[in-house]
Formats: C-alpha cells, structure tokens, sequence
C-alpha cells in the first residue's frame, strides 16, 4: 500500500495542536508535532520590573495559572536569595496541589475518558456501563467530575483569593495568612472529595488503594470493584489496547512536586525531583545546568545545537517553505528526549505500584493515564497532610520582611511540578528589569519538534508503530496524544491558519 499522509487536528485539548503522521501498511512510520501558535511572553516580560511577572506570567494559562506564579516566584527568590517562611511553602503547597487535582480529574474524565464512547468499541463486554459513566455531559463520572473539581478549586480560592490567575504569592512568602476558618473549611473541601473518590473512583479506602503495591495487588483491586470508575476505565483501555502502544522517550524527569517546609536529608520535595532511565537503575539527581533548548525545526532564530535557558532566547523566525515545522523548541536533558508528567513523577518518586506496572508493560498510554489518577490520589493525601501542619503551626508567620536592597540585578530559576509535568521559569534582572525570561512548559518537553540532531521529539516517538484502524478516523492517535494532556496555550501563542500537506482529519466523538 502507498505511504499516506494524514494532518490531524486534535479537540479537547488546551490550545492548538495538529500532527502531521505518515502510515504506512496500517501502521504510524513517521510523525510530526506541529505547535500551531507562537508564544510571545518572553518578549513581552522584557524590560519590565521584576514583580510585574507576578502579574503577567500566571496568565501564560488559564490551567496552571498558580504553577506559572510558583514559578516566578521561585526564579525571584533565587535571584534574590530569599528564603520563605515554613507556612508560606505549605500555603502556596496547597493552592497548587488543589490545582492540579482540579486538572488530573477533569483531563481524566472530561477529556480522555469520551473516547470510549466511540462506536469503534461497540462490541466491548463494558460498553453501557462506560458510556453510562463518560458520556459527554451524561455520564455520571462525567458530570460528578464537574461538581467536585469545582469544589477542589475552592481551596485555591480560600487561600488565594480567587482562581484563575491568583496573586498570592510574593518574593518572601504569601499575601495572606491560613487562618483558622479558611483551615477549617479547606479540611471539610478535602474531605468531601476524598469521600467521593474513595465511593465512585476507586471503590475503596484512599489509604488501601495507595498501599497496592504491585500488579497483581490491582489486578485484584478492580476485579472486586467492577462498576467503578477506574474498573470501567481499565476495561475500556485495555479493550482499545491502550496498555501496548504509546511509549515514546523511556527517559523520564521531573522537577520535584511541593518543596517540604522543612527538607531532610533523604527528601527536599513531597515527590522527588530526578532523573530515571528505567529497570533497575537509580533515580539520578536533577541537574538543571544540563537542561538546554534546541530551534533547528522551529520557527525562531537558528543558533547552533542548543542553549541553556539562561543563554536562551525567543525570536520569531517563521520560514513556512523550509524543513522547520513548529513553534514550540526542543527542550533536552543533556541531549536526551525526555518523557514529563504523572508517569515520570511517580516513576522518579518510586511508587511501588507503577514501577511494577511499568516493569511488566513498559510505558503506555494506559499506564501514563493511570498514574495520573494515581498522582492525584497521592495528591489528596499530601493536601490532607498540608493542612494539618498549617493547623499545628497557624500562628507562624506567613511572610517575611525584605531587607533594603535585596531587590537587586541578578539571575534565577524555578522549577516545580505542574499538572502536566516539569515547568520551568528562568530569568535574568539588569538594571531593575528582566533582560532575559524563558519558559519551558511540561508540554514543550513532550510536544517537542525535532532537536539539531534530528531526533524525534517525545510525542513523536510515542506515535511511531500506533496501528491506524481508519485514515479518516484515526482514534488510537488521538488515545495516545490525550493520555499526556496537551496544553499547547502554555507552550505558543500565535495562530497561524496552517497548511495542508495531506488528508486533513479533525479528531473526536
């Protein structure tokens, strides 16, 4: 059969995204991330002063606003060598955990899960049951998803203020403190959303289903909990055989996700930051100097091979008749494609149950999926946990008072875990304004084109082998794209109306 090639554009996904793919014999042999728009926030943080990225950053996203603003102000922090309070670290803790609950559940069932709706799995054992449960706007999981990711995000706004784009966090702490009636009501938040992942999402205790340990431990989980959501959805894709296709980079990182108040030893972060690169070998620790940025296929100013953030820059150089094809860059880890997110957190952290899944299957899209379900589970725990200690310690100060001249020229960066995986914010101050700010968004590290070797980007290699059933209709890439939870708005900013180089398919039920 002739090679075909499909340009896809992709629904219920945050942004613009379109993936341009080659088949051949039934199968993806080549696959290409096209970043539609262009994000310009580097250029427009220049020049300013440095608390204006406070303001301006959190709108990078609509998503992950209280990420973006952790970010900037951990870069602030480092530049300036602030140290916050204890209360301060759980308060922002809080606020972005409850965010990214928020965005595991609704990615979850709002996004991933309305593909199993699709007439492709009419002959499914499971069939009423899932599309009872992830029918758009009827299912149950569906609309209960609504109700209590509304709730979750209400943490953020007790804390905070108001969600999205909140403010509450400055260079030396937070806004406003934890009183005791905001503890309170947060601690009820929590508590009743736990209730209802425990009842409708898992079938069972939250501290039972974290304490399975191995495959064989799930396997048994969801035999005796059939008609739970996570049952129906284990059913639903491993029936689309989710569990073989969509690995992609085995490389993964993270960034380390909600520093502790008070770091040991053993553990700076709630999930550890680091390096894995599969098996039995090591978690190796995170070394940001190795992080650099690749343009040879995007469309910005060529330099050589690649550049630290810190050296980085963001000129718009759009060339359509050449080989670039993108508006994202090319981030790398010491030359590595590296996979980020759920997956990668929990594989870094060493969660017993996804190390074991992972050694039986390798990486997969069911298994990314999974572990973000599972992240947010560990998430509600850790929240729990943020608010006892906030309790115990509510008379702690909330801020602290900068010295005189501490607000001075120099460079930082911050880094943490979103809800789609490592975000990074890096700066440069020169004469009381930035000189220099780059981003690197969790999706720019998956959605990456080609670097200056020419290596594939993560998503692109994840694609390469997916079977394509129907060239008008290609549902298993969709599966595999949606199981990493694109947010193209965070990693490009300017449309562009695009070209056809082939089939042009629009994607979703």
């Amino acid at each position: 059969m002739p090679r075909l090639t499909l340009e896809l554009d992709l629904n219920r996904v945050e942004g613009d995204l379109t993936f341009q793919v080659e088949v051949e014999d039934g199968r993806v042999v080549e696959a290409r991330c096209v970043g539609t728009t262009y994000r310009g926030f580097e250029q427009i943080m220049i020049g300013r002063v440095p608390r204006d990225a406070l303001v301006i950053t959190p709108r990078i996203c609509g998503i992950c606003s209280t990420a973006h603003l952790y970010a900037a102000t951990l870069a602030l922090e480092d530049a300036w060598g602030i140290a916050p309070p204890g209360n301060a670290i759980q308060i922002r803790n809080a606020t972005l955990m409850a965010e990214v609950i928020q965005s595991d559940l609704r990615q979850t069932f709002l996004f991933f899960a309305p593909d199993f709706c699709h007439e492709r799995y009419a002959d499914s054992p499971a069939r009423a049951a899932v599309v009872d449960a992830f029918a758009p706007f009827q299912g149950w999981a569906h609309r209960e998803t609504l109700r209590y990711s509304r709730r979750i995000i209400e943490i953020v706004a007790l804390l905070a203020g108001q969600w999205p784009h909140s403010s509450h966090m400055t260079p030396g702490g937070v806004t406003a403190e934890a009183t005791a009636r905001k503890i309170v009501d947060g601690q009820s938040l929590v508590t009743e959303v736990t209730r209802w992942v425990e009842q409708r999402l898992l079938g069972g205790d939250l501290e039972e289903w974290l304490a399975l340990s191995d495959a064989d431990a799930l396997s048994e989980w969801l035999a005796t909990r059939p008609a739970t959501a996570l049952a129906l959805l284990d059913q639903a894709a491993r029936f689309a055989g989710l569990d073989a296709i969509g690995s992609g980079s085995p490389l993964m990182l993270a960034f380390g996700a909600f520093p502790l108040a008070e770091p040991t030893a053993n553990r700076s972060h709630w999930l550890t930051p680091g390096v894995w690169r599969g098996g039995d070998r090591p978690v190796v620790p995170l070394e940001p100097a190795r992080i650099d940025e690749h343009v040879r296929y995007s469309w910005f100013r060529p330099y050589p091979g690649g550049k630290h953030p810190l050296a980085g820059e963001t000129v718009p150089d759009y060339q359509p008749a050449s080989d670039r094809y993108s508006w994202a860059k090319a981030p790398r880890y010491g030359n590595e494609v590296m996979q980020t997110g759920p997956l990668a957190d929990l594989l870094v952290d060493g969660d017993p149950l996804i190390r074991s899944l992972h050694r039986r299957a390798g990486g997969n899209a069911w298994l990314r999926q999974l572990a973000r379900l599972r992240r947010m589970t560990h998430l509600l725990r850790f929240l729990r946990q943020t608010f006892d200690q906030l309790a115990a310690r509510r008379h702690e100060p909330h801020i602290m008072l900068l010295p005189d001249g501490i607000e001075q020229d120099g460079r930082g960066a911050g880094l943490l875990t979103a809800a789609r995986g490592a975000l990074g914010h890096w700066i440069s101050i020169r004469d009381g304004a930035f000189n220099r700010y780059q981003v690197i968004t969790p999706t720019s590290w998956n959605a990456s084109p080609r670097d200056s070797a020419g290596t594939p980007g993560h998503w692109e290699q994840s694609l390469i082998g997916v079977p394509v059933r129907d060239p008008d209709d290609p549902l298993e890439i969709a599966h595999v794209i949606r199981s990493h939870d694109p947010c193209l708005v965070c990693t490009v900013h300017f449309l562009d109306a695009g070209r056809q180089t082939g089939r042009r398919v629009r994607l979703g039920v």
